[in-house]
């Protein structure tokens, strides 16, 4: 629990966000252009920023009967919409107005109204590589002698962005890169800055991004399950440079509801024998995924959520046995609108089968846009505060990940109600508020 004193210091020490905050963004496709044009529109009183924590979400101070329940943005010093100025880099070229009409995401007559803003941001050339996207071709890319000529140019990108801004997040929107397994060039910061050098293999464009904005000072989300600051050479930047970092692969559609499905059968102690995942998607996340290693990279990331929420280990009698499969089909009549299909068997007293299914018929970069606007203004936060950016890796935003990083030798927390307590909770104690147990002892007399 807080005390006063600290409590107060710990608040006070907070920077304000004062000034306009840079979001620069890798991968300027359907998720990035309903994100902005969405920011745009909300800022001009035209929609609501419906699914957005930061924005919508109330927080409960104290105990239940003091009726202490802000706007979690009116309680905490995060930037205002208003503030934000959005760049990045794209391999298609065009402004981001030709970029949200391929995506095809959001309606016509919506984007016109905010047309001449979108067609004010036009991408820069991006770093890219076939090898590690191979459903992609990249029309305006970086021209480079090696890996780290190119990640030093993305450095030059941002030096520029920062006489614009007085503060800066940069978040992974690209696609998914292929799976790539942790080798010596990941391991110390040394061993990864002399694999730029030498143009090591293991190194990909995203870790490319993540270690100009941490060389930078700059705190890097990842909302694709690539291997990207999940690294010990990265993580010790992070550190190094008190630039936070987080998990990866936005918890969108599926796996959302998986989050949810699995805490509720672990507490009810009901088993699980099997529980089939499969997937449609038409949009440009589909196709890199029609690609077996990129898809090999989703598979990791949306695998390991039921065997740490279940942990068959400590459960065996309800989990040691369960079946789990996870398909994703490329089919392009479908769009950005997602269909997840989940069959879950399950059983319950004396071992009797039953079965769930659900069809979830989701807009992805609808989902995911809220999630990048939370994700940006909390790691901004997170950047401002003393006792946080020294961390490195934000397990507290957990909330918004398939994949969840932590502290070595600690499992990710994949409950979707732990983690947002854990979130609502940090913002307590950073914020100098008494933690919300739910114990209640003291509203019942003896």
């Amino acid at each position: 629990m807080s005390t006063t004193g600290s409590a107060s210091q710990e608040a006070a020490s907070i920077k304000p966000a004062t000034g306009k905050l840079g979001v620069m963004i890798p991968g300027m496709g359907a998720v990035a252009t309903t994100l902005i044009a969405g920011v745009e529109a909300i800022r001009r009183g035209l929609a609501k920023p419906i699914g957005s924590t930061s924005q919508m979400s109330t927080i409960r101070l104290g105990k239940r009967t003091d009726a202490r329940t802000p706007l979690i943005k009116d309680f905490i010093p995060i930037a205002d919409l208003d503030d934000l100025v959005f760049t990045g880099w794209d391999i298609f070229g065009g402004n981001l107005y030709d970029a949200a009409k391929t995506a095809q995401v959001l309606d016509r007559d919506q984007l016109e109204q905010i047309r001449p803003f979108l067609e004010s941001i036009e991408p820069m050339p991006a770093v890219f590589d076939q090898h590690y996207v191979k459903r992609l071709e990249g029309k305006k890319v970086k021209i480079g002698k090696n890996k780290c000529d190119l990640a030093n140019q993305i450095r030059n990108d941002i030096a520029e962005f920062k006489t614009k801004t007085d503060r800066q997040v940069m978040i992974w929107c690209g696609s998914t890169e292929i799976f790539l397994e942790q080798t010596a060039v990941h391991q110390t910061l040394e061993a990864f800055e002399r694999g730029l050098v030498e143009n090591d293999p293991g190194i990909s464009p995203s870790m490319m991004y993540a270690w100009a904005a941490l060389k930078e000072g700059i705190p890097f989300a990842n909302g694709a399950p690539n291997l990207t600051v999940d690294i010990p050479a990265l993580q010790e930047l992070s550190k190094k440079m008190n630039a936070p970092i987080c998990g990866k692969d936005f918890k969108t559609g599926q796996t959302f509801i998986k989050t949810v499905l699995a805490p509720a059968f672990k507490v009810r102690n009901i088993g699980v024998s099997g529980w089939y995942s499969t997937n449609i998607l038409g949009n440009r996340d589909g196709e890199v995924l029609d690609d077996p290693d990129s898809f090999k990279t989703k598979e990791v990331s949306k695998l390991g959520v039921l065997e740490h929420i279940f942990q068959p280990e400590l459960h065996p009698d309800l989990y040691k046995d369960i079946y789990h499969k996870v398909r994703i089909n490329y089919y392009p009549p479908r769009g950005d609108n997602k269909e997840g299909w989940d069959n879950i068997d399950i059983f319950g007293w004396l071992g009797y089968p039953m079965q769930l299914k659900v069809d979830f018929l989701c807009r992805d970069s609808i989902l995911a846009a809220p999630l990048a606007l939370d994700l940006i203004l909390f790691m901004d936060l997170a950047a401002r505060t003393p006792s946080l950016r020294g961390l490195g890796i934000q397990e507290w935003l957990s909330f918004y990940f398939k994949d969840p990083d932590s502290a070595p030798g600690v499992y990710p927390e994949h409950d979707l109600f732990i983690q947002h307590m854990k979130l609502k909770n940090t913002l307590r104690h950073i914020m100098g508020e008494d933690l919300i147990t739910h114990l209640g002892l003291d509203y019942y007399g003896e």
